[in-house]
């Protein structure tokens, strides 16, 4: 399967790529799919029945929210998200619901959106099956499957993900096959991912959309940093970023040269997105919406105090370069692995970030091939084996904190590449590898079910 730096890296909203983002995505193909068939307007009832993951901590991830904003033909990337409480509010006082915008049906949200908790659909942890019936009769039946980072296959799509692919000029199925390439042709990892992207648009549109990314990255971080109060869930989880921006724009002269002092800033940018991301607030997916915070962490790290215009050049370019390069490891672990915590753990999430991060930041820092490689391997590395446990269902506690961990991992990853020469014993496909069976290894109450580790340790408060 062919994949995009626009896929890993899509704009959309908290707080889970994978219960909010995806389902939203699978609602609206509904009804899309239902409307493509003629049988939109008539239908009077329509019922979604979520198992697994979806069901267990689904409503601490916006998961009900999210099919009941799909259903109404929104887009994670496009929907306004202040809107939503009030849209909700409606669905619930009228029992009605405006399907695809336009077709007014009756909607029980208790009896028409359905947990199914002890259940499973064999084909993925986070499975969804939509259903549209008339005067009682079944017009139409789909499943989906939210795979991770906002991802989404119809079960027939599921059957044959292995063929769904866009011919690449030079694709690449394995660290040591994008290593190959780029030796034969003389690229960087930024230079023949580029390559790839233009067989969707031009240069310059790939510079721009990339460069959007970064300017919603960085919004998320400005607005983080602006925030007070609790988040939403119940947890009562005080928002602390706004506290620390203040107390770190007063830092002294001597206070600011402490050797330490700006990881305290990257944990500041890296709190904000994921405090945004709680929040349900604009913010990208990078790869995910639980792991958000560390690439635009990183990439602000590079922005306000690594970049030297004279040393490296225009900071769109390198900003470009960083997301392209970030982009071409991520599809290594999407293609090979998961970067779905409900099939690996947080491993999929935080690790695959981390790693992403760590190769970014090694590109624009002037990094060889062979460097970039090894700084994406250290950065998943000892991440393996980490598991998804939040505490009440909630992409809170402890991820909000793990996303700091995991910046701070990824430039230290950088770091340690780049004072070598890029020769290593693990390659990076054996770390992919070994992810994913220990994905297959970890038991499910350590993937996102809220049924072990601190989510069953900690006072739930």
């Amino acid at each position: 399967m062919s994949i995009s730096v626009f896929e890993l890296f899509k704009i959309g909203i908290g707080p889970s790529s994978s219960h909010t983002v995806g389902p939203m995505v699978a609602a609206r193909q509904f009804v899309e799919d239902l409307a493509g068939r003629g049988e939109l307007t008539r239908t009077d009832r329509v019922q979604v029945h979520l198992y697994g993951s979806l069901a267990l901590t689904g409503i601490g991830h916006g998961t009900d929210m999210a099919v009941l904003m799909g259903l109404l033909g929104e887009s994670p990337d496009t929907i306004d998200v202040n809107s939503i409480d009030e849209k909700l509010a409606r669905i619930e006082r009228g029992e009605q619901l405006r399907l695809h915008g336009d077709h007014d049906i009756r909607f029980v949200r208790e009896h028409d959106l359905v947990f199914h908790e002890d259940e499973f659909l064999p084909q993925h942890a986070n499975g969804m099956t939509c259903r549209a019936y008339s005067a009682g009769e079944l017009l139409f039946e789909r499943s989906y499957f939210s795979i991770g980072g906002g991802f989404v296959l119809s079960e027939e799509d599921f059957a044959h993900k292995d063929q769904i692919a866009t011919l690449l000029p030079y694709d690449f199925g394995s660290a040591a096959q994008l290593m190959s390439v780029c030796e034969r042709h003389g690229w960087t990892i930024a230079e023949l991912a580029m390559e790839n992207e233009k067989a969707f648009r031009s240069e310059q549109e790939v510079k721009d959309a990339l460069w959007e990314i970064w300017e919603v990255m960085d919004g998320s971080i400005q607005r983080g940093c602006h925030q007070y109060g609790l988040l939403p869930g119940g947890l009562k989880v005080r928002r602390r970023a706004a506290e620390l921006y203040k107390e770190l724009s007063k830092q002294s002269r001597e206070e600011r040269e402490d050797g330490l002092a700006i990881l305290d800033w990257v944990s500041l940018y890296a709190l904000a997105v994921n405090e945004e991301n709680a929040a349900r607030g604009r913010i990208v997916t990078a790869p995910t919406n639980g792991a958000a915070g560390v690439i635009p962490a990183v990439i602000a790290y590079y922005v306000h105090f690594v970049h030297d215009p004279e040393k490296h050049g225009d900071l769109k370019d390198q900003v470009v370069k960083f997301l392209l390069t970030a982009g071409a490891i991520g599809m290594l672990f999407k293609k090979n692995a998961s970067i779905s915590a409900a099939e690996v753990g947080c491993q999929g999430e935080i690790g695959v970030a981390c790693s992403m991060a760590s190769a970014g930041l090694a590109a624009v820092q002037g990094g060889s091939n062979q460097q970039i490689e090894n700084a994406a391997e250290i950065g998943m590395e000892h991440n393996l084996g980490l598991t998804c446990d939040p505490i009440g269902g909630l992409v809170q506690v402890p991820c909000i904190e793990r996303n700091t961990m995991g910046a701070v991992k990824a430039i230290n990853a950088a770091r340690l590449s780049l004072r070598g020469d890029g020769a290593h014993i693990v390659p990076l496909d054996s770390v992919i590898e070994t992810m994913r069976q220990t994905g297959v290894d970890m038991q499910s109450k350590y993937k996102e079910t809220s049924q072990g580790g601190l989510a069953v340790n900690a006072v739930n408060c």
